[in-house]
């Protein structure tokens, strides 16, 4: 059911996309920033947010993700709307508090990266309902891990206002972001 619910999600337009959720999903968790800071779900200053699970590693899904977000974000601050993009690691023995600042700043010198012990990545990953499952090794990047691909906007307090799949274009994207804001665009 939920499959079949996000499959609906990714293929609406962004009228329909922007329904309530079919299902439960978000939630409260407690990790660490790339600068040692704790944060949570809301966003200390109450921005919206942006949130994807990934690894700053990833060859795959979020090397589209993580740019598209940092797109995104520049292009709804643009027009007045201060969007945060997050990302919390499913690769926490390669994306930690050391490793995260470069290599979020890589894709958007605001981004935040979150990590966390097993039990505090289990809490958001549950929340969020994410899996992972190392796929296989790639000699050069190491391991390949499958995990979510859908980015979710958050309000400023972090409740899913809606997942946004990344198979759009930056202004299909924005568009939905600055509707969630009060802003409609043609």
């Amino acid at each position: 059911m939920i499959r079949a619910a996000l499959l609906s999600l990714a293929l609406a337009t962004p009228a329909v996309a922007e329904s309530p959720l079919p299902f439960d999903v978000g939630g409260a968790f407690e990790l660490t920033d790339q600068t040692g800071a704790t944060r949570t779900e809301a966003d200390p200053e109450g921005r919206p947010q942006l949130l994807f699970f990934g690894y700053a590693n990833c060859q795959e899904i979020c090397s589209a993700a993580l740019p598209l977000m940092a797109e995104v974000t520049d292009g709804a601050r643009a027009k007045g709307i201060d969007l945060q993009p997050v990302m919390i690691t499913v690769d926490p023995l390669r994306d930690t508090v050391d490793t995260l600042g470069l290599a979020m700043a890589a894709f958007h010198e605001d981004f935040i990266g979150l990590t966390g012990d097993d039990a505090a990545l289990q809490v958001a990953y549950d929340a969020y309902q994410i899996e992972t499952e190392e796929v296989f090794v790639d000699p050069e990047f190491g391991p390949v891990l499958a995990h979510g691909s859908f980015i979710y906007l958050l309000d400023g307090d972090g409740a899913v206002q809606t997942l946004l799949p990344p198979i759009l274009d930056p202004v299909a994207l924005e568009k939905i972001v600055l509707k969630y804001h009060g802003i409609e665009q043609s």
